[in-house]
């Protein structure tokens, strides 16, 4: 069965970077279009950024300009490059499909952005 799980995650200062990754133990990300989402405490899982099949790519306006999607599926692998990190941007970040069809959520990683 296809998991998906997230790592990179950890604490940073303003204004840092972080790389996040999210490994497929199968292959998906040829065949799916895929996306990062994020949840911070006491608000709904938000989409951040999404990636077609054919490379299309879409941003959240809270990250446009500062976050880049990327995939490499020979590695089954998609990322997430960070850069210009706020507090704002604390949250536990997802992998999943476009739509976020993938049952169950992986667990997520987490980042957080503070002095």
């Amino acid at each position: 069965q296809v998991q998906l799980v997230e790592s990179g995650g950890g604490l940073v200062q303003p204004g840092g970077s972080l790389r996040l990754s999210c490994a497929a133990s199968g292959r998906v990300f040829s065949i799916n279009a895929m996306g990062w989402y994020r949840q911070a405490p006491g608000k709904e899982r938000e989409m951040v950024a999404t990636r077609s099949v054919n490379g299309r790519a879409n941003y959240a306006d809270s990250v446009k300009g500062r976050f880049t999607v990327s995939r490499d599926n020979a590695k089954n692998t998609m990322y997430l490059q960070m850069n210009s990190l706020k507090p704002e941007d604390t949250a536990v970040y997802y992998c999943n499909t476009d739509p976020p069809w993938f049952r169950p959520w992986g667990q997520g990683t987490q980042v957080t952005v503070s002095s």
